[in-house]
């Protein structure tokens, strides 16, 4: 597909361009690319090199991105494509952020078509995931027009690593956000991901309140796993609402990186901590363990979870149907 000029960027002396996509800000010379891979410096002239790229497309259950509390229960068409603007050490789909995989080309169009034809198996729309979807924005922002025209949802599953402009540009088509929050330490992120946690901070916060927003906290023993620091996450998350739901997910050896993955014991105390602050706590790629979603009023069970087997068994009308508490927190 022939290259897009890209958004957000601006001339430079000696025909550079400085990208102000995402946090990095890349001053790019001729013939070279941003720190993410995907924009180009071609005659003093920024492109994007994965417009309608596509490396991953598949139907998936929702709660697999995760989101918990967004149509639980539907199915989502997710596409990915390639290229990241964090290095993360321990990445787990490094084989799109970080090579250059075969791809195949599909216009915004095609692609609301196809989740307009997914609609018949349960799908609610496109999820952007896999790699990182910021660094996809003029592809994207094409697309949710499309899907929207369709009444069909739209989903980013991202590091946050935005910029405030484009964020709050495309922020009104955008129905929910996983926000993974790598660590809340700015040195694990400088460290692991040649990145900073307050650009991240500031794209949930800017989040929260304008789309649905759920987090992600990957544990990883000796680098992100102390209570102090997963109690200052929650606590933080819960200064902009206590309803926002956090994933707590176990690593696995990946990448770079062969620490052991993470005890369960870690993850299960992690989860207590967080439950100090935040109504809904989850353990993540792990079985069997604080799937289910109980009212934050009673205790009844809303919504079991097993292996992505969803049912909504203790919700009427929008309300806990043992004690009527509105489940207003849920997007059904």
């Amino acid at each position: 597909m022939p290259e897009r000029i890209a958004s957000y960027f601006e001339p430079a002396p000696d025909q550079m361009v400085q990208c102000h996509l995402c946090p990095h800000q890349c001053s790019i010379k001729i013939g070279k690319t941003g720190l993410c891979g995907v924009r180009r410096n071609r005659d003093g002239v920024l492109y994007t090199l994965n417009y309608g790229e596509i490396t991953s497309l598949a139907l998936d259950p929702v709660e697999k991105k995760p989101l918990y509390h967004f149509h639980p229960g539907s199915m989502i068409v997710s596409a990915g494509t390639v290229g990241c603007n964090m290095f993360c050490s321990f990445c787990q789909n490094y084989s799109i952020s970080r090579h250059r995989p075969p791809t195949t080309a599909v216009e915004p169009g095609e692609l609301a078509g196809i989740a307009r034809e997914a609609a018949g198996q349960g799908s609610i729309g496109v999820a952007f995931t896999y790699n990182e979807p910021s660094i996809w924005y003029e592809f994207i922002w094409d697309t949710v027009q499309k899907l929207k025209e369709n009444g069909l949802n739209t989903v980013l599953v991202t590091n946050g690593y935005l910029q405030l402009k484009p964020l709050q540009n495309l922020l009104p088509y955008i129905d929910a956000m996983n926000i993974d929050v790598k660590a809340f330490n700015e040195g694990f992120y400088r460290r692991r991901c040649m990145a900073d946690l307050n650009h991240v901070k500031e794209t949930v916060e800017n989040a929260v309140g304008r789309t649905h927003v759920e987090i992600t906290n990957l544990v990883i023993p000796g680098e992100n796993d102390d209570l102090a620091e997963i109690g200052a996450l929650a606590g933080w998350l819960a200064g902009l609402s206590p309803l926002i739901p956090l994933h707590i997910s176990r690593y696995y050896p990946a990448y770079q990186m062969s620490t052991p993955p993470t005890p369960v014991a870690t993850l299960e105390q992690a989860v207590l901590t967080a439950r100090e602050h935040l109504q809904f706590v989850y353990a993540g790629n792990i079985n069997g363990v604080a799937d289910d979603t109980l009212c934050p009023h009673c205790g009844h069970c809303l919504i079991t979870r097993q292996n992505y087997e969803t049912r909504i068994v203790g919700i009427t009308a929008n309300c806990c149907s043992n004690c009527g508490t509105p489940t207003t927190f849920i997007h059904m």
